[in-house]
């Protein structure tokens, strides 16, 4: 085993970077060439069918069968030209990644032989049956259909030699077995809620659409590493290892520079990123050692979440081909930083403004404070259930931790905002709110400084930031489906958008203007979110988590009690009224957030079970064989007092090696207890005190790696994960 290990680590320092060939053009020249956008719908459709599929995309209007064929008969057209063989229908189940089914583009000729075929009914739906995903007990397996609807809102790409449609998953009975189809709920109802308001200060404006700019962080491992890690293999982190001597205490991994065989997958990535049409932008090294960031340009939010999904798949495969794989856990590494998903989001409307950024005038202005006070609102009414929207066990890691999100959901404004809010509540309503020059002169009574001046500081502990233009959600997990999180922010934003027009329609009943009658509006929303939201100091303190909990913020850290926020009153009432979920897609969603929490956390337990029996152990005891072969030999030769360092190591190997045994049954016998709940809630519980039994078992092994010699250690150690790129 340590020649082994030797032997793997040696070659993990040989590895080269792969070159890759660089294309032709500029990127600008083949920009989404595997994707059917708008351009190759030009080139492949006739002009009545291209208007019929614009305006099914723009409008969201019905295809009917025989424009489908028509559209089928292009995108054919242009597939096979790359190549394509098979169609698959894309979608997102309920397990934070993509499915896909292929089916050949082959049929049968009638002569013997084979014609590609593919008409508007394969484009439109197909019937994959998928009945082993998670459904929350809306499909019994005695009622396992289930239907893929295409989305044409989402461009249809190319993958290897496959067709791939994104589509929504839904039941046979209707309910959303997927991410998608509740995330476009949460879409809508967002615009139809904000619409009306947008109406009162611009009237042309028809549809408000909600975007979306994710950070994706990760980590990357040798493969050959990787492959001698079985909990780095089977649950995605490790679950023993002590620290490095060095980790990311020096800072000095942090935008570094970037090792030429990460350079050269970021570089494979970016290409086959550009060619899905994904426009990514920035890259670079994080903070922890061996982490890595990249993050593409803003985009509206359906799309944007499944270029989050595409690249996911596209990192993993193009990794493999440099040597390396991609961890997405949240905590891979205890010591260093995790990872994380931060979500920038924002509004606009369809006539370019964006409702997030101050105006051009007064007007504007007012437009951009109403929703900016309403999001800020929103999030303070559903702070507990914007936190369950994030929960998982992999990233309870991160929450509470002294990293990006703490487990209290608070927003940063910045002392600018800060300040325009306090001076709102101060000045009569219907006061002109005008944008400051660029010196910093006020031009009106309240001013605001131009966007392109950051009036804005960061502030790393807040997970609900204003950063200038949008609010950066931190909090989401490296893993997770941005969808999941985007879905509770939308739907939020949109019941106070409802509630907000009903106040407002009130006080213009009584006859005041529209300036006086938002302000009127607003200011009861602002003195409440000064008072209980905004939290311009450090989130991981003590002293926050105790005013938090003062101000009636939820400061719950334990997951499944968390995720008890989906089946309050007040939630199920919120995504009823929008229409994103109704109460049985509600209570299944949730049925199976705590599955999957309990076979996750059951999962890691029986890993650092079986690895502390056998591969711990065996190594301390062989180390522990030969201190005691070489005391013997020592007291032989030169007496008791020659052995006294052999014999008192000895004796701490045995008593680590007792511990981890006791430990380790205890978590066995524990799980044991949880596997006989049946209540889903129960048994999440319990096994989130299963999870609280792992760091003490890991403790002791973590002692051991430090005793036991490095050529018998079987595992590769921290130092060997974290620096080897």
């Amino acid at each position: 085993m340590a020649n082994l290990r030797t032997k793997i680590v040696l070659e993990a320092f040989k590895k080269k970077a792969v070159d890759v060939p660089a294309p032709e053009n500029e990127v600008s020249r083949w920009f989404g060439c595997l994707v059917f956008n708008r351009e190759k719908m030009r080139r492949y459709l006739d002009p009545d069918t291209y208007d019929a599929l614009t305006k099914c995309i723009d409008e969201g209007l019905s295809l009917d069968l025989p424009t489908a064929d028509k559209v089928a008969a292009g995108m054919k057209k242009w597939a096979l030209e790359h190549g394509v063989t098979h169609i698959t229908h894309w979608f997102q189940p309920l397990t934070d990644g993509t499915a896909e089914k292929h089916d050949s583009l082959i049929e049968y000729n009638g002569r013997g032989g084979v014609i590609e075929s593919f008409t508007g009914k394969n484009l439109v739906q197909q019937e994959p049956d998928a009945s082993s995903f998670p459904s929350g007990g809306i499909r019994a397996t005695f009622e396992a259909r289930g239907y893929t609807a295409w989305d044409p809102s989402s461009p249809v790409f190319i993958q290897d030699d496959t067709l791939c449609i994104p589509t929504v998953f839904v039941a046979y009975t209707g309910e959303a077995l997927d991410y998608k189809t509740p995330l476009k709920r949460s879409l809508k109802a967002v615009s139809d809620a904000a619409v009306p308001i947008c109406r009162l200060f611009d009237p042309a404006v028809n549809r408000v659409y909600a975007y979306l700019g994710w950070e994706q962080e990760y980590f990357l491992v040798d493969e050959d590493i990787y492959a001698a890690r079985p909990d780095l293999m089977i649950t995605g982190r490790t679950l023993m290892g002590h620290e490095s001597s060095k980790n990311q205490q020096l800072d000095d991994h942090y935008f570094g520079a970037i090792p030429s065989r990460v350079a050269a997958f970021m570089k494979e990535l970016e290409t086959e990123g550009y060619k899905l049409g994904i426009p990514l932008k920035t890259r670079h090294k994080e903070v922890a050692p061996n982490q890595f960031e990249f993050a593409p340009i803003y985009g509206e939010m359906n799309l944007s979440n499944d270029q989050n999904q595409q690249i996911m798949n596209v990192m993993h495969r193009v990794a493999r081909k440099h040597g390396f794989v991609v961890l997405l856990h949240e905590k891979p590494f205890a010591g260093v930083n995790g990872s994380g998903k931060h979500n920038n989001w924002s509004l606009g409307t369809d006539t370019g403004v964006p409702l997030m950024a101050p105006g051009k005038d007064a007007l504007g202005n007012l437009q951009f404070i109403t929703f900016f006070v309403n999001t800020l609102y929103a999030v303070q009414r559903h702070n507990g259930l914007l936190k369950a929207s994030i929960a998982s066990a992999t990233n309870a890691h991160r929450l509470g931790a002294n990293e990006a999100p703490p487990a209290i959901v608070s927003a940063f404004l910045g002392r600018t905002m800060t300040g325009v809010l306090h001076d709102l509540l101060e000045m009569p309503s219907g006061t002109p709110i005008e944008i400051s020059g660029k010196k910093g002169a006020s031009v009106g009574a309240i001013g605001i400084p131009q966007i392109f001046i950051d009036n804005t500081d960061r502030n790393r502990t807040s997970p609900f930031a204003f950063t200038g233009n949008r609010f950066e959600f931190r909090a989401v997990g490296a893993s997770a489906n941005c969808a999941g999180s985007m879905i509770t922010l939308n739907t939020a934003v949109a019941e106070q958008l409802l509630d907000f027009k009903d106040a407002l329609d009130a006080n213009m009943a009584e006859g005041k203007a529209l300036d006086v009658a938002v302000m009127d509006t607003l200011k009861p929303l602002i003195a409440s979110i000064l008072d209980v939201v905004c939290f311009e100091g450090n989130g991981y303190s003590d002293e926050w988590r105790k005013e938090a909990a003062r101000r009636g913020l939820d400061t719950e850290t334990i997951v499944p009690k968390m995720l008890c926020e989906y089946e309050k009153k007040e939630s199920v009432e919120m995504f009823t009224r929008c229409g994103v979920f109704n109460e049985k897609e509600l209570h299944a969603r949730n049925e199976v957030k705590l599955e999957t929490y309990v076979k996750k956390v059951q999962i890691e337990a029986r890993v650092i079970g079986r690895m502390a029996l056998n591969h711990i152990i065996p190594a301390a005891l062989d180390y522990q064989t030969r201190l005691l072969q070489n005391a013997s030999l020592q007291k032989s030769l030169l007496g008791d007092e020659a052995a006294a360092t052999e014999l008192a190591l000895a004796r701490e190997i045995s008593a680590l090696i007792a511990d981890i045994r006791r430990k380790v049954e205890g978590i066995t016998e524990a799980r044991k207890k949880a596997n006989k709940l049946e209540d889903k809630f129960e048994k999440a519980l319990a096994y989130s005190g299963v999870a609280d039994l792992i760091p003490g078992i890991r403790k002791p092994i973590d002692d051991l790696e430090e005793i036991v010699d490095n050529a018998t250690w079987p595992l590769p150690k921290y130092r060997e994960l974290l620096f080897i790129s």
